[in-house]
């Protein structure tokens, strides 16, 4: 679990949603900013105007929409940054206002927030398997420098 949650605006703010950033480009209808309880409103991380009328919640353009989408947000690093980062203190809600719950841009950015994620715990992991190979390296440089394992000199060459 990566503790990044998606919630329709209109859905009462709860003490779990953790920090709650509204990630739409237009504010929902009807909805004053103390009832959304949201910490930032990061419309810059939204989909572009014309990607979201042109996608406008069409189940049959969804997987396009996703791409393009993933397209933008390559571009949107600093925006997408600081979303991670804010993973530190806790979850983070990304709270839009759309009424379809399974394909919207909250959805897909969650997705995206999410691989990248992944991306990063498997370059921690390729940066600690290296660690652990130098060191055996510099260990076992170690041990033929020290005189520890000379049985290579004596080997009779061929």
């Amino acid at each position: 679990m990566t503790g990044i949650r998606v919630k329709r605006a209109y859905r009462a703010a709860r003490i779990s949603d953790g920090q709650r950033i509204l990630v739409d480009r237009v504010w929902p209808r009807g909805m004053a900013r103390e009832r959304l309880r949201i910490a930032e409103w990061a419309k810059d991380i939204a989909p572009s105007s014309g990607l979201r009328r042109w996608f406008g919640h069409d189940p049959a353009k969804w997987d396009v929409f996703r791409t393009a989408y993933f397209r933008e947000l390559d571009g949107k690093k600093p925006e997408t940054t600081r979303i991670l980062e804010s993973l530190r203190n806790g979850p983070v809600t990304l709270v839009y206002g759309a009424k379809n719950d399974e394909m919207n841009n909250a959805v897909a950015l969650k997705e995206y927030l999410e691989r990248q994620l992944s991306a990063c715990s498997a370059s921690a992991a390729d940066v600690e398997d290296n660690q652990a190979v130098r060191m055996s390296d510099q260990e076992t440089s170690r041990n033929f420098e020290g005189g520890k394992d000379r049985g290579w000199q004596n080997a009779k060459l061929a």
